[in-house]
């Protein structure tokens, strides 16, 4: 095969390694996912919103990946685009019309009439009347006639001067028979008509493709129209929502419902923007294959068999891949965040202005010690447990005095509103609405008959918890590559390098997480642990048997895990997928109270006293491990040494 084929030939090829599949064209400052995939920088970064995910295999990444420049494959696609800039296609109207402008035959006998027919065997061209003889005499019988052709002497071999009346299949050129038997002996050959319609059908299956992909193209870009049409009446309903709910303390927070309405625009607008880019790449490749399909047709056309076989339609890249239609939605973390917040914030404030003065400051900081003249703590915000949600109306036991753990209210247990839910984004509990009984006027606890957990309503003293105390060390089989343990295995931090542990089933491969060596079926045990920030960081417990290699391995993301855990300014309780979120008190040391027979878990913040933040309760079926998760690099959890 000749050079300047084969060069042809290894640029196709390169052309469909170097295509994003986003963008459906070659590669813009090219970055390369965990997965192992390839994209523009700008196109990925467009189809990220809310969750991270490869565009092409669909692999999701509990938080954004950091990428780098991928050099080596963005010299190629620069040496690929300098190439494939020398390799223009053909210009099929020039051809056409030098066809169109050919002079018309003239017999090769008198030189003046024009021809009638050609015979390929005596090469010339006759007129009706020297054609006489090939009709009439039985001896031109077996010569080829055709249609005049005025290009003969171009049909004829440069070296043998021999009608090229083969095809080279292998080295796609025009050949005569000797060329047959000498320089092209042992290829495959066709007749030209043979070759013709093989390029045809070829042709014509080109020109089916791209009519499937036009029309796939063009359903997109009714999808993105919609999406735009959807966008706007979405934020139209989200800034409705938004203004009804400051419309009731405009006073207090006329600057920030501007500044969320704003928000909502800058959203739509962001959204508008991705999808304005989108549509201009889609258009453009839209009219590039219009202009392919102009170009396969106007080939279709030609009627001469050589200018045919010279002809070439070189398709545009994004015919390869499949178009894809960027997922963009008002329903991003800020809009929902801010819709969220409207909400409870209206509800904080109506529970707060409800309390007396001295009461306030304990239920925006929990954790804060009361004034001494206060008669009697305030209520604690508790939510429900996610682990072990009751049915409406279902009738919960009364706790028995002698298993209830030390923080276990004495009076009544006040009732607690319902957690409400903004579009299935957060279970965002609302505070007691009724205050607290002294603990002398009703020694019992009386049965419930809502469909929330008893309160928690004190804090407990920590010489109370202590006796429960277990001595816990950190499973060094368990931990993630990424995770270092101390020489005493009490302490674990988050490197960027990677530990050289061995590879064993226990270990979690995929969250950056540890569970201790010591579990628990039976009893009560309390443990303490500190943190270097909170943030990034959660705490928990798992059966033995979570999984350990697949993204719903990362705490809380299962039935087999429960945990608090800190993201940013958010603290939330997570189990099997679903969040509550809850106050954050900012804690630097946190205890946990494991009680297997009652089967509760409460996390504590450890300060002067334990202050109760929330509880998990859920039927044990196995031993339970303490466990921990730490992503952010340089963070650290440590088991702390219990002393009264």
């Amino acid at each position: 095969m000749a050079a300047s084929d084969m060069d042809e030939l290894s640029l196709l090829t390169l052309e469909e390694e170097l295509t994003c599949s986003i963008c459906l064209c070659p590669f813009e400052t090219p970055v390369t996912t965990p997965c192992g995939h390839n994209f523009c920088q700008n196109c990925l970064f467009a189809t990220w919103t809310d969750s991270f995910c490869c565009p092409q295999c669909r692999t999701h990444f509990a938080t954004k990946p950091e990428l780098k420049k991928n050099t080596v494959l963005s010299a190629v696609v620069e040496t690929f685009k300098l190439r494939s800039s020398r390799n223009e296609p053909l210009d099929l109207y020039q051809e056409e019309v030098q066809v169109e402008k050919e002079a018309a035959v003239i017999c090769d006998m008198c030189m003046k009439a024009e021809a009638s027919k050609t015979c390929l065997t005596c090469l010339a061209s006759y007129c009706e009347e020297h054609l006489m003889p090939h009709r009439e005499n039985p001896n031109f019988r077996l010569h080829q006639l055709t249609e005049p052709l005025g290009d003969l002497s171009e049909r004829m071999c440069p070296d043998h001067h021999k009608l090229m009346d083969f095809f080279c299949v292998q080295h796609e050129r025009v050949i005569c028979s000797f060329c047959l038997q000498q320089v092209h002996k042992g290829c495959s050959f066709k007749t030209p008509d043979e070759q013709k319609a093989f390029k045809e059908t070829e042709l014509r299956n080109k020109l089916s493709l791209l009519d499937g992909k036009i029309e796939k193209t063009k359903t997109v870009l009714a999808q993105m129209r919609t999406m735009q049409d959807k966008l706007k009446e979405s934020a139209a309903s989200k800034k409705k929502a938004l203004a009804a709910e400051y419309q009731q303390m405009r006073e207090m927070l006329d600057r920030d419902e501007s500044a969320a309405l704003s928000a909502v625009d800058h959203e739509q607008e962001s959204g508008q923007t991705k999808l304005r880019t989108f549509l201009k790449k889609f258009t453009e490749n839209t009219d590039k294959m219009s202009q392919a399909k102009d170009d396969v047709n106007n080939t279709l056309s030609q009627s001469h068999t050589l200018s045919f076989l010279q002809a070439s339609v070189v398709l545009p890249p994004v015919v390869i891949h499949d178009p894809y239609a960027p997922r963009v939605t008002m329903d991003s973390k800020t809009v929902s965040a801010i819709q969220a917040f409207a909400a409870v914030m209206k509800e904080h404030l109506t529970e707060i202005l409800k309390q007396p003065t001295e009461a306030r400051l304990q239920m925006l900081k929990p954790g804060m010690p009361l004034p001494p003249s206060q008669p009697g703590n305030p209520k604690h915000i508790r939510s429900q447990s996610p682990g072990a949600p009751l049915k409406a109306g279902q009738k919960k036991k009364p706790q028995k005095q002698t298993k209830k753990p030390p923080n276990a209210p004495k009076g009544n247990a006040p009732s607690m509103k319902a957690a409400r839910s903004m579009d299935n984004l957060q279970d965002l509990t609302k505070k007691d609405k009724s205050k607290g009984q002294p603990p002398e006027r009703e020694p019992k606890v009386k049965p419930e008959t809502s469909d929330v957990l008893p309160d928690i309503t004190s804090a407990a003293k920590r010489n109370d918890l202590l006796k429960y105390g277990s001595v816990l060390t950190l499973d060094p089989k368990t931990a993630h590559k990424r995770i270092i343990l101390s020489e005493d295995l009490t302490t674990a931090s988050v490197s960027d390098e990677p530990t050289n542990y061995h590879d064993c089933p226990s270990r979690f491969s995929v969250c950056s997480q540890v569970l201790t060596s010591k579990g628990f079926s039976r009893g009560r045990h309390y443990w303490e642990v500190k943190m270097s920030c909170n943030n990034f960081i959660g705490i928990g417990l798992a059966y033995n048997s979570i999984d350990r290699k697949g993204p719903a391995s990362r705490l809380g993301r299962n039935a087999q895990s429960w945990c608090v855990e800190w993201f940013n300014v958010k603290l939330s309780a997570w189990h099997a997928s679903s969040e509550t979120v809850l106050l954050n008190p900012n804690s630097k040391r946190v205890g946990v109270l494991l009680d297997c027979e009652e089967g509760t878990a409460t996390f504590y913040n450890v300060a002067d006293r334990a202050y109760p933040f929330h509880t998990f309760v859920f039927p044990f079926s196995e031993t339970v491990y303490p466990a921990f998760w730490i992503f952010s690099s340089g963070s650290s959890i440590t088991l702390c040494k219990l002393q009264a």
